[in-house]
């Protein structure tokens, strides 16, 4: 009887068998988890010390989330096997942010807008209906355009880096990104899902191999440390949270699909307006916590939904024994350290398929959406003027501060925007 209940929403599972499908979802996720606060840290400048005390964070915060959506606080949270995670879609502007105002400028825009994507959330029957399903394939296209520079970036040894562009960079990226196709393309089951993991591992091997990895960060780590609160003195710009708030609304839209998803696939049927607005608070709530704890936001994660699809593996025990799994990851320091070791072209050969990957969900979705007059224009005009726009930057200097700040370098606010106003304003009928 056991056996059947990984496959229902509720009931309990002997532990034997919740560790290891728990541990699968945490190994699904794992490496997404831990990148975009290794990329930020490493382009802002943090050094090697308080970014292993982030990667411990980020693990804590990504377990708290999950749990939260799992067993939800009064309206916080979907009773979903939702697995959550730090988000690549705020990375972007998290770097600008980080380079140009200060970590403390970020983490003060993350805990305010985390608040707005919260209460959004408690009130999310009201305003849900204008996220059509066009909306969010477009902002998801625009989030995998905006993230391939970042991979392009690390995959050549990190930007600012002495040995930018070096051969060995090329070799092991290169070696990195062919060891994650080959497992997408010819592995099966748990292998092909680990396909990043697998690419992960034989690139840090040749980069060890190659003198690439620097262990001095290990050195003097404790065995066991509590997270480490306000690494950063949070501080509020106006300009940064309005931004940062955008960028919530288009987490928010991600988060929709991901949960219809995950309800669609994994337990056939629709979501419920409570169960997307719990959803979406959690989102929020949690990731102004993340703040505190110097962390991006988080989101959920769409590898861990196709997961849940894929195995019917949907107990929430189950995804609780992942959660805790990563919480007690989180309390020993030397995993966080051990992780800053990895070389930023291990990182870019991994994150340029996930990144292509963010890009095909965006095309799928559209494809679902259907190709009429109306959507093409939807799609089409917004995707040109986002990308467009913010690629040439300096065309937006006759605007105020605040605008630049929030428009100007992106682009994902931007296609988010005119998507939503294009699908108020153009009539029905064009389909």
């Amino acid at each position: 009887m056991s056996k059947s209940r990984i496959y229902e929403l509720d009931g309990r599972v002997p532990l034997a068998q919740a560790v290891p499908f728990g541990l699968q979802h945490v190994l699904a996720m794992f490496v997404s988890n831990i990148t975009p606060i290794i990329i930020l840290a490493g382009i802002v400048g943090v050094d090697s010390a308080l970014q292993g005390a982030l990667i411990q964070n980020c693990m804590i915060i990504a377990g708290i989330g999950t749990f939260i959506q799992l067993y939800p606080v009064w309206k916080i949270g979907s009773r979903l096997p939702v697995v959550m995670g730090i988000s690549f879609t705020f990375l972007s502007l998290s770097i600008v942010i980080g380079t140009s105002m200060g970590m403390g400028t970020l983490m003060g825009a993350v805990i305010i807008g985390g608040i707005v994507e919260g209460v959004l959330g408690l009130f999310a029957k009201y305003w849900i209906k204008i996220i059509s399903p066009i909306v969010a394939a477009t902002v998801v296209t625009a989030i995998g355009f905006s993230l391939l520079p970042i991979g392009a970036n690390s995959f050549a040894g990190g930007q600012g880096a002495a040995d930018f562009g070096a051969a060995q960079n090329w070799i092991v990226g290169s070696v990195t990104l062919l060891t994650c196709l080959l497992c997408q393309v010819f592995g099966k089951g748990f292998l092909r899902s680990l396909s990043v993991l697998v690419g992960l591992i034989v690139g840090y091997i040749l980069a060890l191999c190659m003198g690439m990895v620097d262990f001095s960060a290990l050195n003097g780590i404790g065995f066991i440390s509590l997270p480490k609160i306000l690494p950063f003195i949070p501080e509020f710009n106006l300009g940064a949270v309005l931004s940062i708030i955008a960028i919530y609304m288009v987490s928010a839209t991600e988060t929709i699909g991901d949960t219809s998803a995950l309800c669609a696939g994994a337990l056939k049927r629709q979501p419920t307006d409570k169960e997307l607005g719990g959803s979406i608070a959690c989102d929020g709530f949690v990731s102004s916590i993340a703040g505190l704890f110097g962390c991006t936001p988080i989101t959920s994660f769409s590898q861990n939904v196709g997961l849940a699809s894929m195995s019917g593996v949907v107990n929430r025990s189950v995804i609780a024994t992942g959660a805790a799994i990563m919480v007690i990851g989180g309390i020993f320091p030397a995993v966080g350290a051990l992780l800053t070791t990895i070389p930023q072209a291990v990182l870019g050969g991994c994150t340029l398929m996930m990144f292509g990957s963010i890009l095909f969900a965006g095309f799928g979705m559209m494809a679902k959406c259907g190709f009429s007059n109306r959507n093409m224009v939807i799609v089409s005009l917004s995707l040109s003027v986002g990308l467009g726009f913010t690629s040439a930057s300096q065309m937006f200097s006759i605007f105020p501060d605040i605008i630049r700040t929030v428009f100007a370098e992106n682009c994902v606010a931007v296609v988010f925007l005119l998507a939503v106003i294009l699908n108020l304003v153009l009539p029905r009928e064009k389909e």
